[in-house]
């Protein structure tokens, strides 16, 4: 146990508030140190968590978060799930291009998450919603 987190199981977290969003950038940290990620990788997962607990909120209209430990044998990592039954993305190539925005913000969004990350996936349906899988390895 660290901070309260069990990190033998996946930590579920609500996101339907700007409050969610700090929590869920907390509760990230807490995981993240605990795999022993370097303080760079600690600040890249958190960054790229915060961005995507953000659109989940803003876009999504909320969801759920889920923060969980993965090892591959050789090294320790953490794995984020992000779900939400928002409205989905129309055109996901654009949603992924470097100054995208639909939101007025800089449009780093899903593109800077994605570099932040070892493994980014995304699955999206127009009136379904979005699922944004993301991984972060040890060194």
């Amino acid at each position: 146990m660290t901070a309260g987190v069990d990190l033998g199981q996946p930590q579920a977290q609500a996101i339907r508030s700007d409050e969610d969003v700090v929590r869920v950038r907390q509760l990230v940290r807490t995981v993240s140190v605990a795999v022993k990620l370097s303080l760079v990788d600690q600040t890249k997962i958190v960054t790229a968590a915060s961005e995507l607990a953000r659109n989940t909120l803003v876009y999504g209209g909320g969801g759920m978060v889920e923060v969980s430990t993965v090892d591959n044998g050789r090294r320790r990592g953490v794995r984020i799930v992000f779900a939400d039954s928002g409205p989905g993305i129309v055109d996901l190539d654009l949603a992924l291009t470097d100054g995208y925005t639909t939101g007025g913000g800089l449009g780093l969004g899903l593109s800077g998450a994605r570099r932040l990350v070892d493994e980014f996936d995304i699955q999206t349906a127009v009136g379904e919603g979005t699922r944004i899988t993301v991984t972060k390895w040890s060194r």
